[in-house]
Parts: C-alpha cells; structure tokens; sequence
C-alpha cells in the first residue's frame, strides 16, 4: 500500500485490527497499567498514548470511518492543491497574451 506521504515513505499498515485497537484502550479505561496493556499487546507506550490521542471512546466502527475519512480528506487537498496549481499556469497564461 502506498502512501500521499510527499516524501514517498510507504504506509506502514498495522498489525491490530480497528477491534483490538478499541479493546486495548478499553483495558486501559478499565484500570489496567498501560505498561501492563502494552506487554501484553506487544506494543510501545508511545504507540498506546497515540492511539488513545486518536481513538479514545469510539468504536471499532467509528475507528474505521475515521480512518476512511482522513483517507478521503487527504485525497481531496491533493485535488485542490493540483487544480490551484492548474488555475495559477492558466492565468499565467492569460497575462502573457494580453
């Protein structure tokens, strides 16, 4: 899978699915150490605060249509990005000739 990543860095996709995400921070709103979760889990703390950020009180449902519509949101800056870069040579064009 690749990435929008301007500097050509493929995605990394993960290993957890939206489900076990969701289950790994409910343990961690249920009380268990998050040194605990992230042994288990086989994850970094880092990786655990960072989902939490993201993902804290939604679904696995909602996690993935989140993650769909950033997909989106990404793909749509890149139009507009390329047709303002298209309007700026077209008007370019348009003062040279007049």
């Amino acid at each position: 899978m690749e990435s929008d990543d301007p500097k050509g860095g493929a995605a990394h996709a993960s290993k957890f699915t939206d489900a076990q995400k969701a289950f790994i921070l409910k343990q961690g709103a249920d009380g268990v150490p998050v040194a605990e979760i992230c042994r288990r889990a086989g994850i970094s703390q880092a990786t655990y605060f960072n989902w939490k950020k993201k993902y804290d009180g939604l679904l696995p449902t909602e996690i993935k249509r989140l993650k769909f519509l950033e997909d989106e949101n990404t793909k749509l800056r890149k139009i507009v990005a390329d047709l303002s870069l298209d309007k700026e040579m077209l008007q370019d064009v348009i003062r040279r000739k007049l």
